[in-house]
């Protein structure tokens, strides 16, 4: 009986040194993913609207970081072409988007701050939320149709501002099934998403319409003492058509009318591996979401300088691909430059 009790003993020895020596080989750290969801809103108001919002989410479940951005891209025809009065992202126009001048008119609140306010106060509230909690979050509807939140906490931070698109960006971001996976000690990492925009052959037509084309280019981050330890990078291609007399007749942000998704949820749809021989004459290009997941798993490990500097080549139609064998090899023949781009500024947006 006693060696059996000292055979016991010593396992739960061996037990307890092997889970000490297991912290300390790697070093405290834990699993984490990184999640990224785009969230559309209304286009027809001479108007691209669409929010992104980038997660971190622990092995329970539960979101440890957030980072939202909403891109309002304003157009108009003018005399030779069409117009882009916006290009800048709702966080990065800061105070010049003057919620607080005008946010009273909607929601009557003397408490109504700036937009990157009230985003920063919502992306404090979903940390330590699972996403049930942040989809079944309560809300209130203003006599004006406006939809704000319901909790007090967001409240109390003036937090007045239309939350649907911010929850489900969230909501989407959490169940990002082509998310990815790292691992870090708690609380040694910072989160940065970024959002690039540019027109992509927008055109004023004989009839008096014009037609809005666009390349909108999405990256998430993940970066511990200035070194890329996750990514995540998608886009979507708006393309609005508007008549003579101003009416918005057609919207699609993918491929074909009414299509609401990115180049990321589209996957075979997006059918870039039927048309990517064409561009890039190599016979191993590959969906675009495949492109996208091979980029971002390359890059783990490097810094924004290095990614910024990845060689390339310039094809004879002037499409820029890289010139990275193991990008190559694994069929990742896409236009690079605009996401080497937001890659670096969400690092650069890192927080």
């Amino acid at each position: 009986m006693k060696n059996k009790k000292l055979l016991i003993i010593a396992v739960a020895v061996v037990v307890v040194v092997a889970v000490v020596l297991g912290v300390l080989l790697i070093g405290g750290k834990k699993e984490y993913k990184l999640g990224m969801g785009v969230a559309f809103g209304d286009m027809t108001k001479d108007q691209i609207n669409a929010t992104v919002a980038t997660v971190v989410v622990d092995n329970a479940g539960k979101i440890v970081l957030c980072r939202i951005d909403t891109v309002q891209n304003k157009y108009k025809a003018g005399e030779t072409a069409v117009e882009f009065t916006n290009l800048k992202t709702k966080m990065e126009l800061g105070d010049d988007y003057n919620m607080a001048k005008y946010g009273h008119s909607l929601v009557g609140n003397t408490t109504v701050k700036e937009w990157y306010e009230q985003a920063k106060a919502f992306e404090s509230w979903v940390v330590g939320k699972t996403v049930d909690e942040v989809k079944n979050m309560k809300l209130q509807t203003m006599d004006n149709g406006y939809v704000i939140a319901d909790e007090k906490d967001l409240l109390d931070a003036g937090c007045t501002i239309s939350i649907e698109e911010f929850r489900d960006a969230v909501v989407k971001a959490c169940n990002d099934e082509q998310g990815t996976t790292f691992k870090a000690k708690k609380g040694s990492f910072t989160l940065g998403v970024a959002v690039n925009n540019a027109d992509n052959g927008s055109a004023l037509g004989e009839d008096g319409g014009y037609t809005v084309k666009m390349n909108v280019d999405f990256g998430a981050v993940v970066v511990v003492d200035g070194t890329i330890v996750a990514s995540l990078n998608d886009a979507m291609q708006p393309q609005v058509v508007v008549d003579a007399e101003g009416n918005v007749t057609s919207t699609s942000v993918g491929k074909g009318e009414g299509v609401l998704k990115t180049k990321r949820e589209l996957k075979e749809d997006y059918k870039m591996a039927a048309y990517g021989t064409s561009l890039v004459g190599n016979a191993k290009a590959t969906e675009w979401y495949i492109q996208s997941a091979a980029f971002s798993a390359h890059i783990a490990g490097m810094t924004a300088e290095q990614v910024k500097n990845m060689p390339v080549q310039t094809m004879d139609n002037g499409y820029v691909i890289s010139n990275d064998k193991t990008l190559l090899d694994a069929g990742c023949t896409m236009q690079i430059t605009g996401i080497q781009a937001v890659v670096v500024k969400a690092v650069t947006n890192a927080r």
